[in-house]
């Protein structure tokens, strides 16, 4: 069995699915390990560390490829990829395994699928109790929500917690949280720690008891209708709201940001365009000096006037629009995601040879491309 490991091409990406400590343990699974030379480096794990490991290095990613029976990816591969993104290196049958967007890159699956190539996203594993330990999303998503809050901070001109001096006293600053799935949870609780006066809102009812264990105050939406009670989806995401509860999101909202410092972002619904939450209006009537970070800048943006992968200035606010935020933490993001793959990987390994079992809730449900058709899409 081989598994190659790949350098990633796409533009701000420092991610590397595999670390030297991953590789070990599956050269113990029955893997012979083949790394893209420098896959590691923007990670900060050296080709000599993945030597050391057991790992070969490889400088032909044609070679590379074309030979591996399983490949870790971050991002997905397309016809037109650089390097270890492009489709023509992988032979029929090959097992991809990354973040493949499918519900974003549908044409993009087809043409795995025309290929032959089974492919695996991790977008797409269930989020049961089993596969916990592989839930990329999730700790991808962790660390995005820290580091907004971090980059926030950075940016802002002032201080965030309260301090007396002799001087005066500085108020703490005030940050809302937008979307309090897993990236949420995680900026309440950096901005918690920071100091910050911290409030949330999410459009699940189930939400507010999460926020408020962590210390910040909830921000609800409250329907006679009792809308808020059915707004989540089987899979733990947020239902798209009536055009009734999002008239009532927007004014409660615009009075709620008009008094915040620091605003951050996260709100999606897979497959669809992110959610507008912030409107030009809205930024209108922050207060000068603010920051917007918008996580869900990649997916359209959650703030009208979001920039992909770029920071703005709009009516003296400063609006942050990066995509990819867990490359930031290069490091721990491959460390974690690494991990996941490995977790993931093992499903498929008995004996030491490959058997998918396709009993198997996690691999069933995870796989959008095997024996030259497009699944669940």
């Amino acid at each position: 069995m081989k598994i190659a490991i790949v350098k990633e091409t796409e533009d701000f990406e420092k991610r590397v699915s595999a670390t030297p400590e991953t590789v070990k343990k599956l050269i113990s699974l029955g893997f012979s390990v083949n790394i893209e030379e420098d896959a590691g480096l923007n990670s900060f794990f050296s080709n000599d560390s993945y030597t050391d490991a057991g790992a070969n290095i490889i400088s032909d990613v044609n070679a590379l490829i074309s030979s591996a029976d399983i490949v870790f990816k971050v991002n997905t591969v397309h016809k037109d990829g650089k390097g270890s993104d492009n489709i023509k290196y992988y032979k029929k049958g090959t097992k991809i395994i990354g973040f493949l967007k499918p519900l974003q890159n549908q044409e993009k699956i087809k043409d795995l699928a025309n290929h032959n190539i089974d492919a695996f996203s991790v977008e797409f594993i269930p989020r049961i109790s089993r596969a916990q330990s592989m839930d990329a999303l999730s700790s991808q998503s962790n660390l995005a929500g820290y580091k907004a809050v971090i980059d926030s901070v950075s940016e802002f001109s002032k201080a965030i917690p309260m301090m007396m001096t002799a001087a005066g006293t500085i108020a703490p600053a005030k940050i809302l949280i937008l979307g309090a799935g897993v990236a949420g949870l995680q900026a309440i609780a950096t901005a918690r720690r920071l100091g910050a006066i911290v409030s949330a809102f999410d459009v699940r009812a189930a939400a507010k008891e999460q926020v408020e264990s962590l210390g910040a105050k909830f921000i609800e939406v409250v329907l006679d209708n009792n809308e808020t009670s059915n707004n989540e989806t089987d899979t733990g995401y947020a239902k798209e709201m009536s055009e009734e509860y999002k008239k009532q999101q927007q004014d409660l909202l615009h009075q709620t940001i008009k008094n915040q410092d620091i605003v951050i972002t996260t709100a999606l619904i897979p497959g669809k365009e992110a959610p507008e939450l912030i409107t030009t209006a809205m930024v209108k009537d922050m207060k000068a000096g603010s920051i917007i970070v918008d996580l869900a800048a990649e997916a359209g943006g959650n703030c009208k006037l979001t920039k992909l992968n770029k920071t703005v200035m709009e009516h003296n606010i400063k609006i942050m629009g990066y995509a990819n935020f867990p490359s930031k933490l290069a490091q721990d993001a491959s460390s974690l995601y690494a991990k996941n793959l490995l977790n993931f990987v093992q499903l498929m390994v008995k004996d030491k040879k490959i058997q998918i079992d396709w009993k198997d809730e996690i691999l069933k449900k995870s796989c959008v491309s095997y024996d030259g058709k497009v699944l669940n899409l």
